[in-house]
Protein backbone atom coordinates (compact mmCIF):
# COMPACT_ATOMS: atom_id res chain seq x y z
CA UNK A 1 0.00 0.00 0.00
CA UNK A 2 0.96 3.93 -0.72
CA UNK A 3 0.31 6.74 1.19
CA UNK A 4 0.09 10.31 -0.87
CA UNK A 5 -0.83 13.29 0.66
CA UNK A 6 -2.84 15.62 -2.11
CA UNK A 7 -2.11 19.49 -1.77
CA UNK A 8 -5.45 20.07 -2.97
CA UNK A 9 -9.16 18.12 -3.04
CA UNK A 10 -9.24 18.32 -6.26
CA UNK A 11 -6.36 16.92 -6.82
CA UNK A 12 -8.33 13.68 -6.47
CA UNK A 13 -10.49 12.78 -9.53
CA UNK A 14 -14.14 12.83 -8.88
CA UNK A 15 -14.23 9.61 -9.54
CA UNK A 16 -12.52 8.48 -6.81
CA UNK A 17 -14.09 10.62 -4.73
CA UNK A 18 -17.66 8.63 -6.06
CA UNK A 19 -15.86 5.78 -5.34
CA UNK A 20 -16.13 6.16 -1.32
CA UNK A 21 -18.13 5.49 1.25
CA UNK A 22 -19.21 8.86 2.66
CA UNK A 23 -23.15 8.35 2.78
CA UNK A 24 -23.34 11.55 0.52
CA UNK A 25 -21.89 13.84 3.00
CA UNK A 26 -22.18 17.21 1.08
CA UNK A 27 -18.90 18.36 3.19
CA UNK A 28 -16.08 15.99 2.58
CA UNK A 29 -17.23 16.20 -0.71
CA UNK A 30 -14.52 16.98 -3.53
CA UNK A 31 -17.72 20.02 -4.31
CA UNK A 32 -17.45 21.51 -1.03
CA UNK A 33 -13.74 20.76 -0.10
CA UNK A 34 -12.24 21.59 -3.43
CA UNK A 35 -14.29 24.94 -4.12
CA UNK A 36 -13.61 26.32 -0.81
CA UNK A 37 -10.52 25.39 -1.38
CA UNK A 38 -9.67 26.74 -4.67
CA UNK A 39 -11.80 30.10 -3.99
CA UNK A 40 -9.61 30.59 -0.80
CA UNK A 41 -12.00 29.87 1.63
CA UNK A 42 -10.31 26.88 2.81
CA UNK A 43 -7.04 27.94 1.40
CA UNK A 44 -3.30 27.88 2.55
CA UNK A 45 -4.05 32.07 3.17
CA UNK A 46 -6.06 31.04 5.37
CA UNK A 47 -4.11 28.63 7.65
CA UNK A 48 -5.68 25.75 5.43
CA UNK A 49 -3.34 23.83 3.94
CA UNK A 50 -4.37 20.51 2.58
CA UNK A 51 -2.80 17.49 2.69
CA UNK A 52 -5.21 14.66 2.01
CA UNK A 53 -4.35 11.68 2.97
CA UNK A 54 -4.66 9.17 0.19
CA UNK A 55 -4.25 5.69 0.87
CA UNK A 56 -3.54 3.56 -2.46
CA UNK A 57 -2.86 -0.24 -4.01
CA UNK A 58 -1.82 -0.33 -7.59
CA UNK A 59 -2.96 2.88 -8.13
CA UNK A 60 -6.45 1.67 -6.68
CA UNK A 61 -7.73 4.67 -4.02
CA UNK A 62 -8.32 2.53 -1.18
CA UNK A 63 -9.38 5.08 1.47
CA UNK A 64 -8.78 8.90 1.94
CA UNK A 65 -8.67 10.96 4.91
CA UNK A 66 -9.43 14.82 4.43
CA UNK A 67 -6.47 16.29 6.06
CA UNK A 68 -5.13 20.17 6.83
CA UNK A 69 -2.00 21.43 8.84
CA UNK A 70 -2.95 24.43 10.07
CA UNK A 71 -1.12 27.27 11.13
CA UNK A 72 -3.89 28.44 13.49
CA UNK A 73 -7.13 27.44 14.88
CA UNK A 74 -9.64 29.99 13.32
CA UNK A 75 -12.40 28.52 11.97
CA UNK A 76 -12.11 24.75 12.97
CA UNK A 77 -14.14 24.27 16.13
CA UNK A 78 -11.57 22.29 17.60
CA UNK A 79 -12.14 24.26 20.69
CA UNK A 80 -8.30 24.48 21.70
CA UNK A 81 -8.60 28.48 22.56
CA UNK A 82 -6.27 28.43 25.32
CA UNK A 83 -3.60 25.31 23.82
CA UNK A 84 -1.08 27.32 22.18
CA UNK A 85 -0.32 29.70 24.89
CA UNK A 86 0.36 26.48 27.35
CA UNK A 87 2.55 25.23 24.48
CA UNK A 88 4.29 28.40 24.45
CA UNK A 89 4.51 28.54 28.61
CA UNK A 90 6.33 25.09 28.47
CA UNK A 91 8.91 26.13 25.55
CA UNK A 92 6.80 24.16 22.79
CA UNK A 93 5.13 25.55 19.71
CA UNK A 94 1.90 24.79 18.91
CA UNK A 95 1.55 25.28 15.43
CA UNK A 96 1.68 23.89 13.10
CA UNK A 97 -1.16 21.21 14.07
CA UNK A 98 -2.68 18.40 12.04
CA UNK A 99 -6.81 19.17 11.29
CA UNK A 100 -9.06 16.50 10.44
CA UNK A 101 -12.11 18.12 9.66
CA UNK A 102 -14.26 20.51 7.54
CA UNK A 103 -13.73 24.34 7.25
CA UNK A 104 -15.73 26.25 9.12
CA UNK A 105 -17.62 23.31 9.71
CA UNK A 106 -18.39 21.95 12.63
CA UNK A 107 -20.74 19.39 11.51
CA UNK A 108 -20.70 15.47 13.12
CA UNK A 109 -19.52 13.22 9.76
CA UNK A 110 -17.42 10.25 7.87
CA UNK A 111 -13.67 11.59 8.31
CA UNK A 112 -11.75 7.92 7.65
CA UNK A 113 -13.60 7.46 4.00
CA UNK A 114 -13.47 3.88 2.63
CA UNK A 115 -13.70 2.54 -0.80
CA UNK A 116 -17.39 1.05 -1.43
CA UNK A 117 -16.95 -2.64 -1.19
CA UNK A 118 -14.06 -3.30 1.14
CA UNK A 119 -13.67 -4.13 4.51
CA UNK A 120 -13.58 -0.80 6.87
CA UNK A 121 -12.05 -2.82 9.06
CA UNK A 122 -9.16 -3.22 7.67
CA UNK A 123 -8.64 0.35 5.67
CA UNK A 124 -9.71 2.45 8.64
CA UNK A 125 -6.84 1.49 11.43
CA UNK A 126 -4.36 1.96 8.01
CA UNK A 127 -5.63 5.47 7.73
CA UNK A 128 -5.00 6.27 11.19
CA UNK A 129 -2.00 4.94 11.63
CA UNK A 130 -0.57 7.18 8.21
CA UNK A 131 -2.15 10.34 9.80
CA UNK A 132 -0.19 9.60 13.12
CA UNK A 133 3.02 8.87 10.80
CA UNK A 134 2.24 12.20 8.48
CA UNK A 135 1.93 14.28 12.21
CA UNK A 136 5.52 13.06 13.35
CA UNK A 137 7.02 13.88 10.12
CA UNK A 138 5.68 17.34 9.67
CA UNK A 139 6.37 17.94 12.97
CA UNK A 140 3.27 18.84 14.32
CA UNK A 141 1.71 19.24 17.79
CA UNK A 142 -1.02 17.36 17.08
CA UNK A 143 -3.43 15.59 14.64
CA UNK A 144 -6.98 16.49 15.79
CA UNK A 145 -9.95 14.42 14.32
CA UNK A 146 -12.87 16.28 14.57
CA UNK A 147 -16.60 15.66 14.77
CA UNK A 148 -16.15 12.35 14.03
CA UNK A 149 -19.05 9.58 13.48
CA UNK A 150 -20.18 7.47 16.43
CA UNK A 151 -18.55 4.19 14.28
CA UNK A 152 -15.22 5.73 14.57
CA UNK A 153 -14.79 6.91 17.86
CA UNK A 154 -13.76 3.26 19.16
CA UNK A 155 -11.52 2.91 16.25
CA UNK A 156 -9.39 6.35 17.23
CA UNK A 157 -9.48 5.75 20.94
CA UNK A 158 -7.80 2.18 20.54
CA UNK A 159 -5.60 4.48 18.68
CA UNK A 160 -4.59 6.10 21.26
CA UNK A 161 -6.73 9.98 20.44
CA UNK A 162 -8.24 11.62 23.29
CA UNK A 163 -11.64 11.64 22.96
CA UNK A 164 -13.21 15.11 24.03
CA UNK A 165 -16.80 15.31 24.06
CA UNK A 166 -19.33 18.42 22.68
CA UNK A 167 -22.76 19.41 22.73
CA UNK A 168 -24.67 20.24 19.87
CA UNK A 169 -28.54 20.93 19.70
CA UNK A 170 -30.09 18.55 16.74
CA UNK A 171 -33.74 18.01 15.98
CA UNK A 172 -35.10 14.27 15.55
CA UNK A 173 -37.55 13.23 13.21
CA UNK A 174 -39.93 11.16 15.25
CA UNK A 175 -42.57 10.27 12.52
CA UNK A 176 -44.06 13.44 12.04
CA UNK A 177 -46.88 14.06 9.84
CA UNK A 178 -46.64 17.90 9.98
CA UNK A 179 -45.26 20.76 11.87
CA UNK A 180 -48.54 20.75 13.68
CA UNK A 181 -48.67 16.97 14.63
CA UNK A 182 -44.82 18.35 15.84
CA UNK A 183 -45.54 21.04 18.33
CA UNK A 184 -48.51 18.71 19.35
CA UNK A 185 -46.00 17.12 21.80
CA UNK A 186 -44.98 20.23 23.16
CA UNK A 187 -46.22 21.01 26.50
CA UNK A 188 -49.80 23.88 26.18
CA UNK A 189 -47.69 27.16 26.94
CA UNK A 190 -44.61 26.48 25.19
CA UNK A 191 -46.96 25.48 21.94
CA UNK A 192 -48.98 28.14 21.64
CA UNK A 193 -45.84 30.39 22.27
CA UNK A 194 -44.18 29.12 19.33
CA UNK A 195 -47.55 29.58 17.52
CA UNK A 196 -47.61 33.26 17.85
CA UNK A 197 -43.78 33.49 16.89
CA UNK A 198 -44.44 32.13 13.29
CA UNK A 199 -47.77 33.84 12.91
CA UNK A 200 -46.01 37.18 13.81
CA UNK A 201 -43.83 36.74 10.88
CA UNK A 202 -46.72 35.23 8.66
CA UNK A 203 -48.17 38.29 9.14
CA UNK A 204 -45.34 40.52 8.22
CA UNK A 205 -46.13 39.95 4.87
CA UNK A 206 -43.00 37.76 4.06
CA UNK A 207 -43.06 35.20 1.62
CA UNK A 208 -40.50 32.24 2.37
CA UNK A 209 -39.48 29.68 -0.33
CA UNK A 210 -36.91 27.23 0.26
CA UNK A 211 -34.46 26.98 -2.93
CA UNK A 212 -31.92 24.26 -3.65
CA UNK A 213 -28.17 25.17 -5.34
CA UNK A 214 -29.33 24.21 -8.73
CA UNK A 215 -32.23 26.61 -8.86
CA UNK A 216 -30.26 29.46 -7.73
CA UNK A 217 -29.04 31.90 -10.42
CA UNK A 218 -25.90 33.90 -9.58
CA UNK A 219 -28.17 37.23 -9.27
CA UNK A 220 -30.11 35.80 -6.42
CA UNK A 221 -26.64 34.78 -4.87
CA UNK A 222 -25.40 37.61 -5.03
CA UNK A 223 -28.77 38.73 -2.76
CA UNK A 224 -27.94 36.05 -0.39
CA UNK A 225 -24.44 36.06 -0.37
CA UNK A 226 -24.58 40.03 0.40
CA UNK A 227 -27.14 39.02 3.80
CA UNK A 228 -24.61 36.57 4.71
CA UNK A 229 -21.53 38.74 4.70
CA UNK A 230 -23.11 41.48 5.70
CA UNK A 231 -25.04 39.71 8.73
CA UNK A 232 -21.44 38.45 9.76
CA UNK A 233 -19.60 41.64 9.63
CA UNK A 234 -21.97 43.42 11.42
CA UNK A 235 -21.61 41.22 14.43
CA UNK A 236 -17.56 41.35 14.30
CA UNK A 237 -17.13 37.83 12.49
CA UNK A 238 -15.31 37.19 9.22
CA UNK A 239 -17.12 35.82 6.35
CA UNK A 240 -14.78 33.53 5.21
CA UNK A 241 -16.97 31.64 1.89
CA UNK A 242 -17.01 34.59 -0.80
CA UNK A 243 -19.49 34.57 -3.78
CA UNK A 244 -17.86 32.66 -6.19
CA UNK A 245 -17.80 29.74 -3.47
CA UNK A 246 -21.60 29.53 -3.35
CA UNK A 247 -21.93 29.75 -7.41
CA UNK A 248 -20.04 27.01 -8.01
CA UNK A 249 -20.72 24.92 -4.91
CA UNK A 250 -24.48 25.26 -5.76
CA UNK A 251 -23.95 24.42 -9.30
CA UNK A 252 -21.96 21.03 -7.93
CA UNK A 253 -23.61 19.99 -5.16
CA UNK A 254 -27.11 20.79 -6.55
CA UNK A 255 -29.83 19.73 -4.39
CA UNK A 256 -27.11 19.20 -1.65
CA UNK A 257 -27.40 23.01 -0.74
CA UNK A 258 -30.65 24.35 0.24
CA UNK A 259 -31.32 28.06 0.88
CA UNK A 260 -34.64 29.36 3.14
CA UNK A 261 -35.26 32.19 1.26
CA UNK A 262 -37.79 35.09 2.67
CA UNK A 263 -39.29 37.80 0.05
CA UNK A 264 -40.74 40.42 0.54
CA UNK A 265 -42.93 42.02 -2.26
CA UNK A 266 -40.72 39.83 -4.55
CA UNK A 267 -37.40 40.79 -3.41
CA UNK A 268 -34.97 38.25 -1.22
CA UNK A 269 -34.50 40.50 2.06
CA UNK A 270 -33.25 37.35 4.50
CA UNK A 271 -31.77 33.79 3.87
CA UNK A 272 -30.58 30.84 5.77
CA UNK A 273 -27.97 28.54 3.74
CA UNK A 274 -28.08 24.70 5.01
CA UNK A 275 -26.70 21.19 3.07
CA UNK A 276 -27.82 18.24 3.16
CA UNK A 277 -27.11 14.17 2.69
CA UNK A 278 -30.06 11.44 2.49
CA UNK A 279 -31.13 12.03 6.10
CA UNK A 280 -29.48 14.95 7.49
CA UNK A 281 -30.42 18.43 7.18
CA UNK A 282 -27.46 20.79 8.17
CA UNK A 283 -28.01 24.31 8.69
CA UNK A 284 -24.59 26.96 8.16
CA UNK A 285 -25.15 30.50 7.60
CA UNK A 286 -27.90 33.16 8.31
CA UNK A 287 -28.07 36.77 6.78
CA UNK A 288 -30.88 39.25 6.90
CA UNK A 289 -31.45 42.80 5.72
CA UNK A 290 -34.75 43.72 7.64
CA UNK A 291 -35.48 43.94 11.62
CA UNK A 292 -38.37 41.34 11.87
CA UNK A 293 -39.01 39.83 15.50
CA UNK A 294 -38.74 35.88 14.79
CA UNK A 295 -37.31 36.27 11.31
CA UNK A 296 -34.04 34.49 12.24
CA UNK A 297 -36.04 31.93 13.85
CA UNK A 298 -38.40 31.11 11.52
CA UNK A 299 -35.76 30.96 8.70
CA UNK A 300 -32.83 28.76 10.66
CA UNK A 301 -35.39 26.62 12.27
CA UNK A 302 -38.79 26.34 12.07
CA UNK A 303 -38.46 26.20 7.74
CA UNK A 304 -35.56 23.79 8.27
CA UNK A 305 -38.36 22.13 10.75
CA UNK A 306 -40.73 21.60 8.11
CA UNK A 307 -38.53 20.64 4.65
CA UNK A 308 -37.63 17.41 7.09
CA UNK A 309 -40.92 16.02 7.39
CA UNK A 310 -41.67 17.06 3.83
CA UNK A 311 -38.48 15.29 2.64
CA UNK A 312 -38.32 12.44 4.92
CA UNK A 313 -34.94 13.34 6.63
CA UNK A 314 -33.95 11.97 9.92
CA UNK A 315 -32.23 14.93 11.34
CA UNK A 316 -31.84 18.54 11.40
CA UNK A 317 -27.89 19.83 13.10
CA UNK A 318 -28.71 24.09 12.55
CA UNK A 319 -25.22 24.45 14.04
CA UNK A 320 -22.92 24.77 17.06
CA UNK A 321 -23.93 26.38 20.44
CA UNK A 322 -27.36 28.43 20.87
CA UNK A 323 -29.24 27.17 24.09
CA UNK A 324 -32.14 29.36 21.83
CA UNK A 325 -32.88 26.06 20.21
CA UNK A 326 -34.11 24.18 23.27
CA UNK A 327 -37.48 26.05 23.17
CA UNK A 328 -37.93 25.12 19.59
CA UNK A 329 -37.41 21.16 20.09
CA UNK A 330 -33.65 20.94 19.40
CA UNK A 331 -32.63 18.29 21.53
CA UNK A 332 -29.03 18.19 23.65
CA UNK A 333 -26.66 15.82 21.93
CA UNK A 334 -23.24 14.73 22.53
CA UNK A 335 -20.55 15.12 20.10
CA UNK A 336 -16.78 13.90 19.96
CA UNK A 337 -13.18 15.11 18.54
CA UNK A 338 -10.30 12.77 18.67
CA UNK A 339 -7.01 13.95 19.73
CA UNK A 340 -3.40 12.92 19.16
CA UNK A 341 -0.84 14.72 21.19
CA UNK A 342 3.00 14.16 20.39
CA UNK A 343 4.66 15.41 23.63
CA UNK A 344 4.12 13.12 26.31
CA UNK A 345 4.02 15.66 29.16
CA UNK A 346 1.17 18.02 26.96
CA UNK A 347 -0.69 14.96 26.06
CA UNK A 348 -1.14 14.17 30.02
CA UNK A 349 -2.08 17.71 30.74
CA UNK A 350 -4.60 17.59 27.63
CA UNK A 351 -6.17 14.27 29.22
CA UNK A 352 -6.72 15.70 32.45
CA UNK A 353 -8.62 18.68 31.43
CA UNK A 354 -10.84 16.85 28.95
CA UNK A 355 -11.21 14.31 31.67
CA UNK A 356 -12.99 17.24 34.44
CA UNK A 357 -14.40 18.97 31.19
CA UNK A 358 -16.27 15.81 30.42
CA UNK A 359 -18.22 15.36 33.77
CA UNK A 360 -19.21 19.18 33.07
CA UNK A 361 -20.39 18.47 29.65
CA UNK A 362 -22.34 16.15 31.04
CA UNK A 363 -23.79 18.23 33.44
CA UNK A 364 -25.07 20.56 30.70
CA UNK A 365 -26.36 17.87 28.69
CA UNK A 366 -28.27 16.87 31.14
CA UNK A 367 -29.23 20.61 32.97
CA UNK A 368 -30.38 21.92 29.44
CA UNK A 369 -32.65 18.68 28.61
CA UNK A 370 -34.41 19.58 31.49
CA UNK A 371 -35.49 22.85 29.46
CA UNK A 372 -37.48 20.46 26.79
CA UNK A 373 -40.41 22.28 25.85
CA UNK A 374 -41.93 18.29 24.99
CA UNK A 375 -44.58 17.21 27.59
CA UNK A 376 -43.56 14.32 30.32
CA UNK A 377 -44.03 11.22 29.31
CA UNK A 378 -44.61 7.98 31.15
Amino acid sequence: MEIILHPAATDIPDSDWASLDHGDDPFVSRAFLGTAEKVGAGGTAMGWQAQHLGLYEDGLLLGLLPLYLRSHSFGDFSRDWNWASAWQRAGLNYYPKLVSGVPYTPAPGPRLLVRQGMERESIAPVLIEAALEAAQRLKASSWQCLFVEEDDRARLEEAGLLMRRGVQFHWINRDYRDFDDFLAGFTADKRKKLKRERRAVLESGLRMEAMHGDEIDPGLWRAIHRQYRDTFVRYGNHPAFPLEFFIEAGTLLARRLVVFIAFQHGTPVASAICYRDGHTLHGRHWGTEIEIPGLHFELCYHQGIEYCIRNGLQRFEPGAQGEHKLARGFEPVATWSGFWIAHPGMRRAVADFIAREDSAMQDYAAETAAHLPFKLTG
